[in-house]
This record gives structure tokens, sequence and C-alpha cells, in this order.
């Protein structure tokens, strides 16, 4: 059986959760936190910056949520085909995927890690700078996905980034009303089993949101 090492509040985790479930791969969660050192430790054996999530796979460790997806699709595959078996089709998801991840889930981690910071080296312009990069994403997103049930023909690995990265892009910036095909989206996402799943095991946590978790959701 697999071992995933991660947080269950962790957008990043999430994301490779979601793929598990959704091919109801089995796996055993390893718990991150101060509450399990060994965990720890071996994340940091493993992965070389101490990041996760990470999986092992017998004397494979795979870090970084898009490549554990990419592994799972090769290693462990499902009904549900994450990745596309059309190499054009391919490039749309893993694109889809990069920009989920590094212009939305990235501006929303920059809003939220300045929250973190003392209040002497908080940084306001980073902040604007990170909302416009939302906006902007935001009202791509809503053109783009006019008429589409999911980021591309079918729920992939696009749509795995997407669910956290929205998720927690609109507790942190929230996608305006001018934009309902992308706020139907972040609805059908959540509505999604794998990733209501996901979202409900994380919800002990919301206390740990830095700008205060929404009532919603």
């Amino acid at each position: 059986m697999v071992q995933l090492f991660g947080h269950p509040f962790s957008s990043y985790t999430q994301k490779a959760e979601i793929a598990l479930y959704e091919n109801a791969i089995p796996f055993e969660f390893r718990m991150l936190g101060p509450d399990h050192p060994d965990n720890g430790a071996t994340l940091m054996a493993h992965s070389p910056l101490g990041k996760f999530p990470l999986l092992i796979d017998g004397d494979r460790s795979i870090w970084e949520a898009t490549s554990i997806i990419e592994y799972l699709a090769v290693h462990r595959p499902g009904p549900v085909a994450l990745i596309p078996a059309d190499p054009a089709a391919a490039i749309e998801v893993r694109m889809l995927d990069r920009l989920f991840d590094n212009y939305v889930m990235h501006p929303m981690q920059q809003i939220v890690g300045n929250q973190l910071r003392p209040e002497e080296s908080r940084d306001p312009y980073g902040v604007d700078q990170a909302r416009a990069m939302l906006d902007r994403a935001y009202a791509w997103l809503d053109h783009r996905l006019a008429g589409h049930e999911w980021a591309t023909d079918a729920f992939s690995l696009a749509d795995c980034a997407a669910a956290p990265s929205l998720f927690y892009a609109d507790w942190a910036h929230p996608i305006p009303d001018a934009f309902p095909t992308l706020k139907a989206y972040r609805a059908r996402l959540l509505a999604r089993p794998s990733i209501a799943r996901a979202v409900d095991e994380a919800r002990p946590y919301r206390t740990y949101f830095p700008l205060g978790a929404p009532d919603r959701d």
C-alpha cells in the first residue's frame, strides 16, 4: 500500500488525495505535525526540501502533487484517466494544472503568508500584486470555462489542481459575482465526492486559516 505524507488542511496534500480518491487507490495517510515526529523524520529523509505531500511506494519516493498524480496514472491506473492518453489533450491538461498552481494557488498563498508575518515585515504591495494576479486569473477562467463542466473535456489533473486552489483562493480573495461561470465551476468541484471528502477531512483544522475561515463551504 502506498503512503501519503501530508496534512489534511494543506492544499497540495488535498490535490494528491483527490487523485487517490478518484480511483479508489488504497493508501496509508501519514499525518505531519508536531505530534507525529516519526512521520516528519521520514519526510525529511525522502523529500529534499522537506516539502509535502510525499508519496512512498515501496522503494520509490515521489514529491510534488503534480508528480504524484502523474506517477499514479502510470503505476496505479484506475477508471478515471486523470492524464489523457491523447498527447494533445494531455498538453492542455498539464497547462491548466500549471495555471491553477502558479496563478491561483501561488498568489493565494502569498496573501495568506503575508498575514503570518510580523506586522513590521508585512508586504502590502506584494499582497496587492497577488490580488491583481487573482483578478486576472479569475477573469480568464470565467471566459475559458464557458460551456465546460470541467477544466477540459473530462475530469483530470487540472481539476485536481483547481479544487484546492479555488477553494482557498475564494476565501482569501473572493471570486466576484461578475464571474458566475467560475463560481459555478468551483461549486461543481466541491460537490464531487472525491473533493468533498478531502474538504470534509480538513474541516477540523479550519481555525488554522490565518485570515479566518468564512462560515461556508
